[in-house]
């Protein structure tokens, strides 16, 4: 991802839930409860409704968002996914770099040892998306990379305020359904160091400008519940 509007000086976590642009939404998805939006000067890539309730993204050089709200006490997190179409495996601790599709969640509390300089990042953004609530952590769950990251790492767009985890590298078999589970009291616990706030969001993302390549993946079966 080359761009990010000046709404979202966060970076990925705070773009994927306060959004530069609103774009149309299908009316499948919107009836899900999804709200499709853009980067500032990237092309959207096309979202669709799978049956069931899942969706699907495809689109070549593009990247955009779906998000929905969330709430609650964060819990453990579960889908499918597969990808049968990304880009190749690049270093994702490093910015300029694409993933095909990322799981993104958003929770209500800062970071215990969060800065006034993020602080005060995070409350330009704030004030840039208006009244849609802009949450003060996150974390991102990758279908990409290299495989070699860290375990969970900074995300290089979000000031430290969201921590990234990947679940499968660009090198995944293609075109399989996998099943994830992810504990994300235990997750926030392992990145932050404390215990978790509440839950703000939920987005799913896609990533490929910067390669240019094509992406064509579906995520279904997206539910929280009890660990």
């Amino acid at each position: 991802m080359r761009r990010l509007a000046t709404a979202t000086t966060l970076g990925l976590l705070l773009a994927a839930v306060s959004p530069a642009a609103a774009a149309d939404t299908p009316p499948a998805l919107a009836a899900a409860g999804w709200t499709h939006a853009t980067w500032h000067g990237i092309q959207p890539a096309t979202w669709s409704a799978l049956p069931g309730g899942g969706v699907a993204v495809r689109g070549e050089g593009q990247g955009s968002f779906l998000w929905r709200h969330a709430s609650g006490t964060p819990a453990c997190l579960t889908w499918r996914w597969r990808v049968l179409d990304g880009p190749p495996p690049q270093d994702l601790t490093k910015r300029g770099t694409d993933r095909a599709v990322s799981i993104v969640v958003g929770f209500s509390g800062f970071p215990p040892d969060a800065s006034v300089v993020q602080r005060s990042r995070h409350a330009v953004a704030a004030a840039a998306s208006g009244s849609k609530p802009v949450p003060r952590s996150g974390l991102v769950y990758v279908w990409g990379g290299t495989g070699q990251e860290p375990p969970i790492f900074a995300s290089p767009y979000a000031h430290g305020l969201a921590k990234i985890r990947v679940l499968r590298p660009a090198t995944a078999r293609r075109g399989e359904w996998v099943t994830e589970r992810v504990d994300l009291a235990a997750d926030w616990r392992a990145a932050f160091g404390a215990d978790p706030p509440g839950l703000t969001d939920i987005a799913v993302t896609t990533d490929v400008d910067d390669s240019r390549s094509k992406v064509n993946a579906e995520i279904a079966d997206i539910r929280l519940g009890p660990c």
